[in-house]
């Protein structure tokens, strides 16, 4: 646990926060407690999800969902405020660390659990599961992260919170859903939508993760994780018996012929997993880390490092401190149409380039401004929500980025026609500015400033990650700006752009990777075009290595 910063909040709803658990692509966990004593672990959604109507409407009704989930493997929701400045839910809090934790540092918990241990912790996430399935609800983000291991047995927690994130315009765009590289079901990759049988694949997932140290399906970026789940078979090391036909039988890519959670919890514990936990289920290094942290929870008191809240100012929105850095980055794959059709809007006629955009849901800018502490200096941070929403089914990460060449290309000769892409062909002299005559303030003052939004890439069937461009005056054959990548992993490559030409819609630049990059990045020059659309800039490369590329990108700065 962390202690509070001087920009976070100290009082949320009436919970007293002693400090910070972690912080994840929702929002930022913290240790809170009643006015009664109640140790509590209180959510609070990142503020620029409070701008969007359409995320607390989906927050409410998930909560309301998440209060009818009980039972001995999950965490209660016990208070939530849909309605607050920014909402937040609060969950009974356990001493226990996430799977996750306990798997990963060797030193402290012990590295990869024993079978007896594997077995106990699956079988209380099936129950848990078979539970929640039996109200018509699926998790749809079981992970090690959402895994606690307790002294009373395992936990599985943050149900329904990732499921409000969907179709909202602050996190993607219509019918789309979340989840967690390399441990989602191939339906959900595939768009397919998630049944409760997408939960046993992530199951699988997790018991093979505990089991052996390492994830069924390894991989060095997201793209690489997901065509694995999607085409590939599992790899399980030593895990053997029927430990390992059981975790073969969940991960099937086929939803239909995987076990139900039922089936699954019989056949760990016919008897119950109550009866395993019963018998000492964790590792002595785990029970002694667990037991201490309990002890000191026990004895926890607030910290005394000044900190309050953050003043709200209206457009603005404050921001409970840096972006989330805990565990993998969400990936967003598109759901069947139908999934959650909107209510309250009509389709839109207009063309886009982006033609799953909801109309009515726009890219905001969102600025949160802390007060400085006394004599310190205070700190503005800017969120740009520019989410375009794609589906993913191959190992290729892109613009000057990852590229595993996985997928055959479009066309054998790799063309494609300006009129698809708007990114390849040279355009005609009648389009273009002089060359000759393009001095320093040839591009125009519209194309200036840093840029940000998602990308996507195979004819949208990829997301990319985060594009940031930064575009400043230049010259032909002068560095236009730089581009940066951050794919969904969290590995970035950068773009060094060099102004081309300039037309009456466009602004063209041959792109290189930086000489900086990794190895894994691709240094191939490309064409890139950036074309106004309204208040926004559409980035579109011809890359063919990388799928063709193409991003609507925001005003950041």
């Amino acid at each position: 646990m962390q202690p509070l910063g001087v920009d976070e909040p100290t009082v949320v709803g009436p919970y007293r926060l002693l400090g910070r658990l972690g912080s994840g692509g929702m929002g930022r966990v913290y240790l809170g407690r009643s006015a009664g004593g109640r140790t509590v672990a209180v959510k609070i959604v990142h503020p620029h999800f409070a701008l969007d109507e359409e995320f607390r409407a989906r927050f409410r009704r998930e909560v309301v969902a998440a209060r009818r989930v009980g039972g001995a493997w999950t965490a209660p929701v016990l208070d939530a405020d849909p309605e607050a400045a920014v909402p937040w839910v609060a969950t009974a809090y356990a001493a226990g660390p996430p799977l996750s934790a306990a798997v990963a540092d060797a030193d402290t918990y012990g590295g990869p659990l024993p079978a007896h241990t594997v077995r106990a912790l699956g079988a209380g996430l099936a129950e848990a599961l078979a539970a929640v399935h039996a109200l018509g609800l699926v998790h749809r983000d079981v992970k090690p992260s959402n895994v606690l291991l307790t002294l009373d047995g395992p936990l599985l927690i943050d149900f329904g919170i990732a499921r409000a994130s969907d179709g909202t315009a602050s996190l993607t765009a219509t019918g789309v859903s979340v989840g967690s590289p390399g441990y989602m079901s191939p339906e959900q990759i595939l768009g397919k939508g998630a049944s409760g049988a997408a939960d046993v694949f992530s199951l699988g997932a997790v018991l093979a993760y505990a089991a052996t140290g390492r994830p069924p399906f390894p991989g060095d970026s997201s793209a690489a994780l997901l065509y694995k789940v999607v085409h590939e078979q599992p790899e399980l090391g030593s895990l053997d018996g029927d430990l390992r036909s059981l975790v073969e039988a969940c991960l099937a890519k086929e939803p239909s012929v995987r076990p139900t959670p039922g089936e699954v919890a019989r056949r760990l514990a016919p008897e119950g997993a109550a009866r395993l936990v019963a018998g000492g289920w964790l590792p002595g290094a785990l029970v002694e880390r667990v037991s201490r942290s309990a002890v000191q929870l026990l004895n926890l008191e607030a910290g005394e490092t000044a900190s309050g809240p953050v003043r709200f100012s209206s457009p603005s929105v404050g921001e409970f401190g840096p972006p989330p850095v805990m565990g993998g980055a969400p990936v967003v794959v598109p759901e069947p149409r139908d999934a959650h059709p909107p209510q309250d809007t009509a389709p839109s006629s207009a063309p886009s380039a982006f033609p799953d955009r909801r109309p009515g849901k726009v890219s905001v800018s969102v600025s949160a401004t802390a007060e400085p502490p006394a004599g310190g200096r205070g700190r503005r941070l800017s969120c740009t929500v520019a989410l375009a929403v794609a589906g993913a089914m191959a190992a290729v990460t892109v613009g000057s980025v990852l590229v595993f060449d996985l997928m055959p290309r479009q066309s054998d000769d790799g063309g494609s026609s300006d009129s698809d892409t708007g990114a390849a062909s040279t355009p005609g002299p009648s389009d273009t500015s002089s060359a000759g005559t393009a001095g320093p303030g040839a591009v125009p003052a519209a194309y200036l400033g840093t840029w940000e939004g998602q990308a996507i890439a195979l004819d949208g069937t990829l997301p990319l990650g985060t594009f940031r461009l930064t575009v400043h005056r230049a010259g032909v054959g002068e560095e236009l700006g730089r581009m940066r990548q951050t794919d969904l992993g969290g590995g970035f490559c950068d773009d060094v752009l060099t102004l081309k030409r300039v037309t009456k819609k466009q602004v063209i630049a041959t792109a290189v990777g930086a000489k900086s990059n990794r190895d894994v990045c691709n240094p191939a020059a490309h064409t890139v075009r950036l074309t106004p659309v309204g208040d926004d800039l559409d980035y579109a490369s011809d890359s063919e290595d990388s799928g063709r590329p193409r991003a609507r990108l925001s005003k950041a700065e």
